[in-house]
């Protein structure tokens, strides 16, 4: 992250002003955290946390996380998963949709019980990316 010295000044000004005693700034290689009061660390830079997104129902009907009752679930957590790879069944108006992985990841979670009603939009799969 590319800050200057009058950024840097702008922020702690607006601390200050605003009676903050932390901001925390972020993008997708490091983080950069400010606290008032604390004349050991004013500023700590440390590697941001690995991307995470979530798969979401593309539309409303229920989820299935294998392909017959008692089968084994396509992914669970701690899967590893390619694009195209099989995460759930959603089955809608009596079709039954395989939804796939857009991106490869790491499953750390499921968000949903099986045979579960969900809605367009609703957080299926929570994914690390990579």
């Amino acid at each position: 992250m590319n800050i200057d010295l009058n950024q840097l000044r702008a922020l702690m000004e607006a601390m200050r002003e605003f009676e903050l005693d932390e901001m925390e700034l972020e993008n997708s290689e490091e983080r950069i955290v400010l606290r008032r009061g604390s004349a050991s660390a004013p500023v700590a830079i440390a590697p941001a946390p690995a991307d995470v997104v979530y798969v979401t129902s593309p539309f409303v009907g229920t989820f299935y996380r294998s392909s017959s009752p008692g089968g084994e679930p396509f992914v669970k957590p701690g899967s590893r998963v390619e694009v195209g790879q099989t995460l759930c069944i959603v089955e809608a108006m009596k079709l039954m949709n395989e939804i796939e992985a857009e991106l490869a990841g790491e499953i750390l979670e499921v968000l949903v019980e099986n045979g579960k009603t969900v809605e367009y939009g609703d957080k299926l799969f929570k994914v690390r990316k990579g």
